[in-house]
């Protein structure tokens, strides 16, 4: 329903345009105005919500709808609800707005939906015409992400997810942490006043006893003492035996209150939690949030965007002295933070640093890493998905639980449950080296920056990978099945090599972690082309005075064919050649028979008749002249295949 128009449009509407007939059309026009400024006022003051709202009603009764739908997908991105934003991005740039962040935006919207191959071109088009250095070369990184996009999807964390039904609401469920056989947890559920950036109500901190996932929710209870009403109050962390608590306040749901969130300490004494206290190492002009205390109690990490940080938010840790003092924080550096946003950090059972982020190769949205020697390693499927996967715990080496906002959740983040087999996993992958030799050098040498494929066994595309600059790439591999690798760089022969799986699992009882990789090796060598140069085909064999091709030559032919394949813009001559034993005339005949069955044969394959010649030239060519061994004459009857022309 509409609201109703105030006295004061109105008036100016009928003044304006002094014609009566035209009163239908001014109240929509104006109403459509009236809409949309009251979009604009909600979306200054961050209420997306209200401004999506707005904005709807503002659809379809203006000229700019382009505009219009593009505000809606700003609001719904700005609220950390990318994946609904796609349609309005799209739609904004179908109605010719041209406003030139839309294009990075509606890219990330389609991954954010696994939508990879055509988010990988929209971000391929923005690389090449954006004008906006800091979005440019976030799509360049992009584009190197969805590149490479099956490393991720086929890395398997071992882990199982199940989603907390019955704790789950409509609202959001996130930053589970268990204490004392309770989990504790952050939510938007009611009831409460409404919050009008996302329209779901403000964050508390509740908490249920543990039990499993068919009854766990059954009584939950806010956290008493902590939770203020109108504000937000979320992300507890805990330590001394769960008698010190961290958690994160603030963000009353206007523009100023998003840079009042901060750190708060309380303590549990006589029964009770403390009176909040600002921790001293919150900066007043930054968002400060996200706390996770390490399990000696010595450290606390915690996300801040305050100013000195490599972009968006970024990972801090500050130490705890003897007296419980935070001490100054420290930026965790450039190995983990990024220009993106690195956020919900936690520290495991065994010390293990976890994080979420945005800025590092992940499926979409925020994902879940590992740090390992230092290094962020993405925890792969089924934990990350394309959505946002953020706020993991653990409880021992087998089971925890996440938060994740993924396709077929409840409400808008969820609780996940994760449990991990005891029987262990293998992870397969190739890591390979492109080199090339040409004609007249003596050794190969690497080739830099040069695009691999991998395909399955019928020749299919799964995925492309580009060598670094010493010609080294890697793929994910599936166990049991066989997979070519396929280069090609103008004026050489395309590398193929064979790789497989089959055979390579190795017994349980030898491998030494919950996930193992096993890491196959292949070198690919371009060979240049030189026209004109004969190369031996090895192991094509006749039967004596036969012409007609073997088992085993078709074998060896088949590879040929492989060849004209991989490389379509050559033709060749392939030629026979017979031994001296014999009358010359015959030796030409039966060497020409030879080459022509075996140019019929490829052409059978599919080959274009046009780009294959049959040459016999008999016994006129040896390669040893004045035979006299076997072995010599073997040599001497050979098939030979040489390239004539490339086409330009």
């Amino acid at each position: 329903m509409h609201p109703s128009l105030p006295l004061k449009p109105l008036a100016h509407c009928l003044q304006s345009t002094g014609i009566f007939l035209l009163l239908l059309f001014v109240l929509g026009s104006c109403g459509a105005g009236l809409y949309l400024g009251k979009g604009d006022k909600r979306f200054q003051e961050e209420q997306y919500e209200r401004a999506i709202e707005f904005y709807k009603q503002a659809l379809g009764k203006e000229g700019n709808s382009g505009e219009v739908n593009y505000k809606i997908a700003e609001a719904y991105r700005l609220s950390n609800r990318l994946a609904q934003a796609e349609p309005f991005y799209k739609a904004a740039l179908d109605n010719n707005f041209r406003k030139e962040e839309a294009y990075f935006h509606y890219g990330m919207a389609l991954k954010a939906n696994s939508k990879y191959e055509a988010a990988l071109g929209q971000m391929q088009d923005y690389a090449r015409i954006g004008s906006n250095p800091r979005l440019k070369g976030l799509a360049q990184k992009e584009v190197e992400v969805l590149s490479q996009l099956s490393m991720i999807l086929k890395k398997n964390s071992g882990f199982a997810l199940q989603n907390l039904e019955v704790l789950n609401t409509e609202g959001s469920e996130f930053a589970p942490y268990v204490l004392n056989n309770e989990l504790i947890f952050s939510s938007t559920r009611g009831p409460g006043k409404e919050y009008l950036g996302n329209g779901e109500g403000f964050l508390n901190i509740f908490a249920t006893t543990l039990g499993d996932s068919a009854t766990m929710g059954g009584a939950v209870r806010q956290l008493e003492g902590v939770n203020v009403e109108g504000i937000h109050d979320a992300m507890a962390t805990f330590t001394d035996e769960g008698n010190t608590m961290v958690f994160a306040r603030g963000n009353e749901g206007t523009k100023k209150g998003r840079q009042n969130v901060d750190l708060y300490v309380s303590f549990y004494r006589s029964n009770a939690w403390t009176e909040p206290k600002l921790l001293n190492i919150n900066d007043p002009r930054a968002w400060d949030s996200s706390p996770a205390i390490s399990p000696d109690g010595k450290t606390l990490y915690f996300a801040s965007d305050r100013k000195g940080g490599l972009g968006g938010n970024d990972i801090y840790k500050s130490a705890i002295d003897d007296n419980g003092r935070f001490l100054a924080p420290e930026n965790l550096g450039p190995d983990i933070n990024t220009p993106g946003n690195e956020s919900y950090v936690y520290v495991g059972p065994d010390g293990t640093l976890y994080v979420a982020s945005d800025g590092l190769p992940g499926l979409g949205g925020m994902d879940l890493f590992r740090i390992e020697d230092g290094k962020p390693v993405n925890m792969g499927t089924p934990v990350n998905s394309s959505g946002d996967d953020f706020g993991i715990f653990f409880q021992d080496d087998y089971s925890g639980y996440l938060s994740s906002n993924r396709e077929g959740g409840k409400g808008g983040d969820d609780i996940y449950a994760i449990s991990k087999s005891r029987r262990k996993l293998v992870n397969f992958f190739v890591d390979g080296t492109v080199y090339q030799r040409r004609d007249k050098d003596k050794q190969q040498t690497v080739v830099p920056n040069i695009t691999v494929v991998l395909q399955n066994e019928q020749g299919q595309k799964l995925a492309e990978a580009k060598a670094d600059a010493e010609g080294k790439f890697s793929f994910p591999l599936d166990s049991a099945s066989a997979y070519s690798l396929l280069s090609e760089k103008e004026g050489f022969f395309a590398a193929r090599q064979r790789i497989t799986t089959v055979g390579k699992m190795p017994p349980q009882n030898q491998l030494p972690n919950d996930v193992n990789e096993v890491r196959l090796t292949a070198n690919l060598v371009l060979n240049e082309i030189v026209k004109e140069k004969a190369i031996v085909l090895e192991n094509i064999f006749y039967d004596f005075d036969k012409a007609n091709i073997r088992p085993d030559a078709a074998a060896e032919l088949d590879k040929l064919v492989e060849i004209l394949v991989d490389n379509p813009r050559i033709s060749i001559e392939l030629s026979s050649h017979t031994d001296s034993r014999g009358v010359d005339i015959y030796n030409q005949d039966l060497s020409q028979r030879r080459a022509q069955s075996a140019v019929n044969y490829i052409i059978s394959k599919g080959i274009d008749r046009s780009r294959i010649t049959a040459k016999g030239y008999g016994e006129s060519r040896p390669v040893v002249r004045n035979a006299k061994t076997e072995e010599q004459h073997q040599r001497n009857r050979r098939t030979e295949f040489k390239v004539v022309r490339v086409q330009e």
